[in-house]
């Protein structure tokens, strides 16, 4: 039996924190991400009252660790479809518009103009992620390693940008 406050913690972490970062990289592929979520269920079983009464804190922990990395999951894929409309979208925009003529061009210069200035206006961590991004062609983990965050931060920080800089162009 456990009688110290969190010595079931320190039981875990010490003999299946290893076991669960690999058993979560193979789920999400990314061992950073992995880390992340290992965390996260750490936390959360920490937090959890009458821990020390599971029957099996191990399989809960693993169990805890899998649905946290199922809804990183999800996530990755909303962002993903996310992306993938927003590029939709800007997509048939500059379709439909001839960009040879007088005024398209004025128009064009001006939504340039306004791009520039949202991304000036950005929180300065959603700035080098964009730019890291979509400037030096970057993946989100080569983002992440750069910038010492997690992928997930950096999806964040990505979709908080493009959500930024389409609210600040008209129509």
């Amino acid at each position: 039996m456990i009688d110290r406050p969190g010595e079931l913690l320190e039981e875990l972490i010490g003999n299946h924190r290893e076991a669960l970062v690999r058993f979560l990289a193979r789920k999400l592929g990314s061992v950073e991400d992995a880390q992340d979520i290992a965390q996260e269920a750490f936390m959360r079983l920490h937090h959890l009252d009458l821990a020390n009464e599971l029957n099996n804190a191990r399989a809960f922990l693993f169990q805890v660790a899998s649905n946290l990395a199922i809804d990183q999951l999800r996530r990755r894929r909303l962002h993903a479809r996310y992306l993938e409309d927003e590029g939709a979208r800007l997509g048939n925009t500059a379709a439909q518009q001839d960009p040879g003529g007088p005024e398209q061009l004025a128009t064009a210069s001006e939504q340039l103009r306004l791009v520039y200035r949202a991304i000036d206006n950005l929180p300065a961590r959603c700035r080098e992620a964009l730019m890291l991004h979509r400037v030096r062609g970057l993946s989100y983990g080569e983002i992440a390693r750069e910038m010492g965050v997690s992928v997930s931060s950096v999806e964040k920080y990505i979709l908080d940008a493009l959500r930024h800089c389409r609210d600040q162009l008209p129509g």
